[in-house]
């Protein structure tokens, strides 16, 4: 890599997970449209030939008359070849297939528990843990012998437990990881300012807000917009909708798209505890007992719904063939921004402008009162050769209380998953809340049946 007339040039990208259909083609159109970089990026999956149709699809990206810079894409042989040389490391999979999160998602229904998402808490993100940190301990030591300076951007969940693995297995790596749920959060802002206030235009990037929690439960402790303290316009935001929720914009079917919500369960949980949760409320409803899961109807009620992995099959039959339109020209590639920062994030770290935004690191103390060394997400400063957390302050007591429980929960979930050890699993998996009402014997029967269906992804050493 080199810099000249202000341009990184030769920038090497290592993408595991190449074969992705959604998060790699979107880096390939944020990187066409920025004429601050260019390279080259290598595609390793264990799916080779999605990584090689990958492929494919970025050369027709980077030919575009519409794109401003041009990267080489090339699908490898293995993790070795792809990251030998490589500035930035790229993490992008589906741990497993939708088969497994069929199970995460669905068997605990069995006993009355319900999900909305399945991927980062509750029965089924342990159970997506499970089988995620080992194949990331072996991504990190393939990146300790292989691209031990490169920088490693994660966006795989559970995102919280990917990040502290590759720490865990070596400690030296210069990993973060990335989720854009503070955007929405900040995109809910801007709406709010129109809404009481009459403001047209208030870009999220001018939303000033202080992060604090870990990925998916993050929490805003301070909002502004130039200058102006943002708490008493969204108390009163969420007074006025509280009972209906926001949906204004929308059409009457925006319901059927599994990803909205109506933003009642963030209003609430504002109006018990005085900070903006700053996720969508899909992924805060997991983190709690089940106030707002207790069932299907009572989700609705909340306006959300649960996302059901006959949906993310047939989500999937789509993109494959969205795949085959753009391979054979019959679909020309989207030419919008994503609104994702890791192109953003590269060029900092190469020294090209520096940039505030939200990120999940290990605790040096940003949060004072989390563990050292726990994974948490806060803003941090990326300048050239360095990322630095800023301080966020202590998390307020009572949201302590309900982060620290998962917090000490992600830790006893990755050291039962690095030892095998059943016994720690066991009790991790129901000291979650959402499992607090089932009975011990019942949730034993469950768990056991969940990891059998992790079989094939898991190590020797569980015996199954």
């Amino acid at each position: 890599m080199r810099i000249e007339n202000g341009r990184a040039l030769d920038v090497q990208i290592a993408y595991i997970g190449g074969g992705s259909r959604g998060w790699a083609w979107g880096l390939m159109t944020d990187l066409a449209l920025d004429g601050g970089m260019e390279g080259a990026v290598r595609l390793y999956d264990i799916d080779r030939d999605a990584a090689e149709k990958n492929a494919r699809i970025g050369q027709i990206i980077s030919a575009d008359p519409r794109a401003v810079s041009h990267w080489r894409y090339t699908a490898v042989h293995s993790l070795q070849d792809a990251l030998a040389g490589a500035d930035f490391v790229v993490i992008s999979i589906l741990p497993g297939t939708f088969d497994e999160m069929e199970s995460d998602v669905h068997a605990p229904e069995s006993l009355g528990v319900y999900q909305s998402v399945g991927d980062t808490v509750g029965p089924g993100g342990f159970m997506r843990a499970m089988r995620t940190v080992p194949m990331f301990a072996h991504f990190a030591r393939a990146i300790r012998d292989h691209a031990p300076t490169a920088y490693v951007i994660n966006y795989t969940n559970p995102m919280s437990l990917c990040v502290q693995t590759l720490y865990r297995v070596f400690p030296e790596i210069r990993a973060f990881g990335c989720c854009h749920e503070v955007f929405g959060t900040q995109e809910l802002l801007s709406a709010v300012l129109r809404d009481m206030e009459g403001v047209p235009d208030a870009p999220r990037e001018e939303i000033r807000v202080t992060v604090q929690g870990i990925n998916h439960f993050t929490w805003f402790s301070q909002a502004s917009w130039q200058g102006r303290d943002l708490f008493p316009v969204y108390r009163a935001f969420c007074e006025k909708y509280r009972d209906t929720g926001f949906v204004k914009g929308r059409d009457e079917n925006w319901m059927n798209n599994y990803f909205e919500c109506s933003h009642r369960v963030k209003m609430d949980l504002f109006l018990r505890y005085g900070k903006i949760a700053a996720a969508g409320d899909r992924h805060l409803a997991e983190f709690l007992p089940p106030w707002y899961l207790k069932d299907p109807d009572t989700a609705l009620s909340w306006g959300f719904t649960l996302t059901p992995v006959s949906w993310r099959k047939k989500d999937l039959q789509d993109r494959l063939a969205r795949r085959a339109r753009l391979l054979s020209g019959e679909e020309k590639p989207a030419f919008a921004p994503t609104g994702e920062e890791g192109h953003r994030m590269m060029k900092a770290l190469l020294g090209l402008g520096d940039m505030v935004t939200n990120v999940n690191l290990p605790n040096q103390g940003q949060i004072p009162n989390l563990p050292l060394g726990a994974v948490v997400e806060t803003n941090a400063l990326f300048r050239r050769d360095g990322i630095f957390p800023v301080y966020a302050g202590p998390m307020d007591g009572n949201i302590l209380a309900l982060t620290v429980r998962h917090v000490m929960n992600q830790r006893n979930a990755l050291d039962a998953a690095l030892r095998c050890d059943r016994g720690l699993a066991l009790t991790t998996f129901l000291n979650d809340p959402l499992l607090g009402g089932v009975d011990f014997a019942d949730g034993e029967r469950l768990f056991d049946r969940m990891l059998l269906a992790q079989k094939k992804y898991l190590p020797a050493g569980w015996g199954l």
